[in-house]
């Protein structure tokens, strides 16, 4: 059984910074894609970045040159650098996996709360 589980969400005021975690219980690099995913009130959920297992990265264009998505192999453990924080960026952040190399993942954390003040 997969699991993902984040941490490092909160509260914090705009142009500040946050960084999200997801301990993962295999091997990072045995998923295809890993990937972070948010959910504003109201609206769908939408992908912010996600790190192939080749190491190519993709971001929203409303997250790219603030957040940062890495990976820690001997740590199982992927991380999301969130800096220049917008209220716009509030949200709650979901840690994804894909066992192939597409779009559609196939395991998810439970969320992390991340609240940007004005």
């Amino acid at each position: 059984q997969v699991q993902l589980v984040e941490s490092g969400g909160g509260l914090v005021q705009a142009g500040g910074s946050l960084r999200l975690s997801c301990a993962t219980s295999g091997y990072i690099f045995s998923f295809g894609v890993m990937g972070w995913y948010r959910q504003a009130p109201g609206k769908q959920r939408e992908l912010v970045a996600r790190i192939t297992r080749l190491g190519n990265t993709n971001y929203a264009d409303s997250v790219k040159d603030r957040f940062t998505i890495s990976g820690d192999s001997a740590r199982n453990t992927v991380y999301l650098q969130m800096n220049n924080l917008k209220s716009e960026d509030t949200a709650v952040y979901y840690c994804a996996a894909n066992r192939d190399l597409g779009y559609n993942p196939d395991y998810w954390g439970q969320g992390t709360q991340v609240t940007v003040s004005s």
